[in-house]
């Protein structure tokens, strides 16, 4: 599957580097603070940790991270991080280099922020299961960016680049809606990793239970609606609330996985995954593995083979 990157920033020239290692550039607002780092140089164990919660995502390039009390792990642009305040963070950077530098952003926000708008949502947006709530979960501290985390991250990085009187007010916005986001992006991840653990008592993880044991059928809004004992319009607002995307997106995801694992691991022609993966029309299934892949799937199956 594809996985959404920021946008990289235009490097900082060699000359004005103060160090080839991290170098740090900096752009402050009110309620948080951008950094982006660059790596110019292959180093390893390079310490470092933020006064206040950080969320970091990788632009470009290769980090190995060590995070205290985890395994070591490889760390790739399309993919963040949430760490708590003073979380030491100890790097190596295996493929950094003066003409491929490694780069990545950190953005800190403070607990006061992330109390009130965690606040604000369980007030204005309450869940579908009166016992859950939404917070940010530490223990799922490495995630794989959504499309809107990823369009988030943006905003930030280009309010960082100008200058006029609304740029707080703006990235205040801009702020909240990437804790929601994340919110959403652990929460779906939580459903999906355990929906046979909460599906006896969460009603979405019960929905998803129904959608992976019925994926290549049709499967209609109405049964969905009538198995969480919604309407169909409260059923629909209630998952795109919790998991950040409508039941169809979450359908039509699950499909292209399912299509990725075949066309990698199976000897299935193209319209044969396409059909056992419930599309029915063999172009429509094209348009949506390119939009999830970036590519066809013939040449996804041929990129695939070739780096296996």
């Amino acid at each position: 599957m594809y996985k959404y990157v920021p946008e990289t920033v235009p490097l900082t020239p060699h000359r004005a580097l103060s160090t080839p290692v991290e170098h740090r550039s900096v752009k402050a607002f009110a309620d948080c603070e951008l950094n982006v780092f660059e790596t110019h140089t292959v180093a390893d164990q390079v310490l470092l940790r933020f006064h206040e919660p950080v969320v970091a995502s990788m632009l470009r390039g290769k980090k190995v991270m060590h995070l205290q009390g985890k395994e070591a792990f490889e760390f790739y642009p399309g993919e963040s991080l949430i760490l708590p305040s003073e979380a030491p963070m100890v790097i190596d950077f295996p493929e950094a280099a003066e003409g491929n530098p490694t780069q990545c952003i950190a953005l800190t926000i403070s607990n006061e922020i992330i109390e009130n708008t965690v606040n604000h949502f369980n007030e204005a947006l309450p869940k579908c299961e009166h016992n859950d709530v939404w917070s940010i979960d530490l223990n799922q501290y490495h995630l794989e960016n959504s499309a809107e985390v990823a369009q988030t991250l943006n905003r930030l990085i280009e309010l960082s680049r100008e200058e006029n009187q609304s740029r707080d007010t703006f990235a205040r916005f801009a702020l909240h809606e990437l804790l929601l986001r994340l919110m959403q992006t652990q929460a779906r991840h939580l459903l999906i990793d355990q929906y046979s653990l909460r599906m006896n008592n969460h009603r979405m993880a019960y929905v998803i239970h129904y959608i992976k044991e019925h994926l290549t059928e049709a499967i209609s809004m109405d049964k969905l609606s009538d198995i969480a004992c919604m309407s169909r319009p409260h059923f629909f607002r209630s998952f795109k609330r919790e998991l950040g995307l409508s039941p169809l997106e979450f359908i039509l995801r699950e499909r292209i996985k399912l299509a990725c694992r075949l066309l990698m691991h199976s000897s299935y022609t193209v319209l044969d995954v396409a059909l056992r993966c419930g599309f029915n029309n063999f172009n429509h299934f094209v348009v949506i593995f390119r939009r999830f892949t970036q590519l066809t799937p013939a040449l996804y199956r041929k990129e695939k083979l070739r780096v296996s």
